[in-house]
C-alpha cells in the first residue's frame, strides 16, 4: 500500500470486435479471481478505432447481461457518452443496474467525442462549448433524480437547459443512498470544475495522456475542490491504463501504474480488450495485477 488509502484495481474490456461467448467467458473468469475490485466497459456504438462503423455491442444492456458473472465487483462504464442518452432515461437505466447488481453500479459519464460514430448514426455532437453545457445539465438532472426529493411525490422540478424536470419522480428509488456514485471524465478546466462540484470520482485516461498531464489536471481538480470548500479526500481519483499486448508491455504497465499511484491515483483500471478473451485477462492478471498487488501491499 502506498500512502494510507488502499489502492483498488479493476479491469476494463472493450465490447468491440468480439462475440458474446468470448466476452462472457472473460467476465466469468474475472468473477472467479480474487484480485479485482471493479469491472468496466467503454461506451461506443461502433468500433472507436475506426472513423466510422465496426462491430460493437451496446454497453448498457451488455453490462446488465455480464454483471452476474462478477458478483463481488463494482461495475460501470468509463465513460458513458452523454450524447447517446437523454439524462432522465440514463438515470432510470442506472437505477435498474443499481438494483440488478445489488448496489454495485458506478455511473461513469463523459461529454461524448467520436465524430464519425455520431455522424454515421445520426446522433448530434454539438460543438465543445455547448456539449459541456449539456454535460453539466445532464449531471444535474441525474443527481436530482437520485435525490430524496425524487423518491416521493410531488417529485423534483429542475431547469437544466435544454432539459427540464417537472414534478419528476424516480421510483423505485436506487439501492445506494443518493444513487450510484457518479464518476466523471472531464479533462479540461471546466470539466474538472464540474467534477469537483458534482462527482464522486474522476477518471484520467492514461493511454491518451502522460504522467505530466495527469499531474496538471489533478492539481486543477484539487484547486477547484479547495475553492468550493470540498474535502478532496471525498473524491476518488482513478486512472485507466492499457494492460499491454506482450510481457514487455505488461512490465512497463506495472512501472507506470506505480508512478500514477505515487502521484495520487487511488483506483487503477487496466484495459484488456475483449477480443483477447479469457487468455488475455489471465495474462493481465498474472503479469500486471499480481505484481501490483505485491508492490502495493
Amino acid at each position: 500500500m502506498i500512502g494510507t488509502r488502499r489502492v483498488e484495481l479493476g479491469f476494463k474490456s472493450s465490447p468491440q470486435a468480439v462475440d458474446w461467448p468470448t466476452i462472457e467467458r472473460l467476465w466469468a473468469l474475472a468473477g472467479s479471481l480474487d484480485v479485482y475490485d471493479s469491472a468496466w466497459l467503454n461506451d461506443h456504438l461502433t468500433d472507436q478505432s475506426h472513423d466510422r462503423g465496426g462491430a460493437s455491442f451496446e454497453p448498457m444492456t451488455l453490462l446488465a447481461a455480464l454483471a452476474r458473472h462478477v458478483p463481488r465487483l463494482r461495475v460501470g462504464h468509463l465513460v458513458l457518452a452523454n450524447t447517446f442518452r437523454h439524462p432522465a432515461v440514463l438515470a432510470k437505466e442506472a437505477t435498474v443496474l443499481d438494483h440488478v447488481t445489488g448496489g454495485r453500479f458506478i455511473l461513469g459519464l463523459g461529454a461524448g467525442w467520436h465524430e464519425g460514430e455520431h455522424r454515421s448514426l445520426g446522433i448530434e455532437l454539438p460543438p465543445i462549448g455547448r456539449r459541456i453545457d449539456r454535460f453539466e445539465s445532464a449531471v444535474r438532472i441525474v443527481k436530482a433524480l437520485f435525490s430524496e426529493e425524487a423518491a416521493h411525490e410531488p417529485g423534483v422540478t429542475l431547469d437544466a437547459p435544454p432539459w427540464r424536470l417537472e414534478g419528476a419522480t424516480n421510483l423505485p428509488r436506487p439501492v445506494q443512498p443518493g444513487g450510484p456514485p457518479l464518476w466523471l471524465g472531464g479533462q479540461r478546466p471546466r470539466g474538472l470544475r464540474i467534477a469537483a462540484r458534482h462527482a464522486d470520482g474522476w477518471n484520467f485516461t492514461g493511454n491518451l495522456g502522460s504522467l505530466d498531464e495527469f499531474r496538471e489536471r489533478r492539481d486543477v481538480l484539487l484547486r477547484a475542490c479547495d475553492e468550493l470548500g470540498r474535502d478532496a479526500a471525498t473524491l476518488t481519483i482513478s486512472v485507466q491504463l492499457p494492460g499491454g499486448a506482450d510481457a514487455a508491455e505488461r512490465r512497463a504497465t506495472v512501472a507506470k501504474a506505480l508512478e500514477y499511484v505515487r502521484e495520487g491515483a487511488q483506483h487503477l483500471i487496466l484495459v484488456s480488450p475483449a477480443a483477447r478473451g479469457a487468455d488475455g485477462l489471465q495474462a493481465l492478471t498474472d503479469e500486471v495485477v499480481f505484481p501490483l498487488r505485491e508492490a502495493l501491499g
